[in-house]
């Protein structure tokens, strides 16, 4: 944590917008440095570099090869994340990069397998969990209050994206659908919570053959939809905890919390995975109504590119919090949940991810790093 981490950035889509935020922030406190920026449309990378003091922006190529790039933020689509990661490792940078870590768990084994022959870092969307929504429900856990661990529901329900994106078709084509987009912050946080999966059970099912595009200059257009829109797994944990999620584009609404935690001791209910805070509220046996729980770990105030920082100040030989190995365990049960929805049959998970180290209460990575060292 001596110096800044120097990243590039390949992507410079929508998503780009929340992580400059971010930046902006961490590069005051001398924990990143963002110094170059790339994409396909060129016009897209010089918009960003005109609106951000220092930055450069290149060529995909470019930014490969400059010499002061130690880190590859990889903002592209999922089809080319395995693409784009492994021609950064083979440069000799770090790479982190947004969720899923690879379109297929074959591909994202590629990814690592690299990384580790390199000698370089892999980190990976979703870092909400490091918010301190996740962290306060995680310390509860750990610090006992709901007892051990019996179960969890982790539900996300949404009538469909293409009411509000303009181009949603990738959403309802093989590779997406509702687990595949939304599942990593469910499923990161379910393991960051109750420890690794061992196998999974699946069902799927979609209501519709066809969507129509509700917003932008495709308004009222039709898209097929080749792929299951509604998914249902039962995760069973190590710890012999078993987690029950629901992820789909045909419902509605729901007034089921995004995730809730139950124990023999008391119950939690967890904000939404998607954020980096959220009220947590716990329900203790023989209690007469929920108490909100004050926020006791994770970085305040945090937002995407948080896990990037973090990864800066990652300690020699360990693992990031937001780590390769963390993502491709959630990219690997989301598939198992998927083919055992195809076979009928449980699906043995054959990786497994450490529960990340915990984020004590900070504003930034920096003074959980100086604290942890003390």
């Amino acid at each position: 944590m001596g110096k800044p981490l120097n990243v590039g950035i390949i992507g410079c889509g929508a998503i780009i917008a929340q992580y400059l935020a971010s930046f902006r922030r961490l590069q005051e406190n001398n924990l990143v440095n963002l110094v170059a920026v790339a994409d396909l449309d060129a016009a897209r990378a010089h918009a960003v570099a005109d609106d951000y003091e220092g930055v450069r922006a290149l060529t995909v190529d470019e930014l490969l090869a400059a010499d002061d790039v130690e880190l590859v933020l990889n903002l592209t689509i999922p089809a080319a994340h395995a693409e784009v990661a492994l021609k950064a490792i083979a440069a000799g940078k770090h790479v982190y990069g947004e969720k899923p870590l690879a379109a297929t768990t074959a591909e994202a084994r590629e990814v690592l397998d690299a990384a580790k022959a390199a000698g370089v870092l892999v980190g990976c969307a979703p870092d909400t969990v490091l918010g301190t929504g996740i962290q306060t429900a995680r310390k509860a856990i750990d610090d006992g209050l709901i007892g051990r661990v019996v179960s969890a529901t982790a539900t996300m329900m949404t009538p469909g994206h293409e009411r509000w994106h303009p181009n949603p078709d990738f959403y309802y084509q093989p590779g997406g659908g509702p687990l595949l987009d939304m599942g990593p912050y469910y499923v990161s946080a379910l393991v960051t919570l109750l420890g690794p999966v061992v196998s999974v059970i699946g069902a799927a099912s979609h209501t519709r053959s066809e969507r129509t595009v509700g917003s932008g200059p495709r308004e009222g257009e039709t898209i097929p939809v080749t792929t299951d829109t509604h998914v249902t797994g039962v995760l069973v944990h190590a710890s012999g905890a078993l987690s029950t999620l629901v992820m789909s584009f045909d419902a509605v609404k729901t007034k089921s919390p995004n995730i809730e935690i139950h124990g023999e001791r008391g119950s939690l209910a967890v904000p939404d995975p998607n954020h980096f805070d959220g009220d947590v509220q716990l329900f203790p046996l023989g209690g007469t109504e929920w108490q909100a729980l004050p926020v006791s770990a994770g970085y305040t105030g945090s937002g995407r590119g948080f896990g990037v920082a973090d990864l800066a100040g990652n300690p020699q030989g360990q693992e990031p919090r937001a780590g390769g190995s963390l993502a491709f365990h959630a990219l690997e049960i989301m598939e198992g949940v998927l083919k055992s929805a195809q076979s009928g049959q449980a699906v043995a998970i054959t990786s497994t991810a450490d529960r990340p180290a915990a984020v004590e209460l900070a504003a930034i990575a920096r003074e959980v790093q100086t604290t942890s060292a003390q």
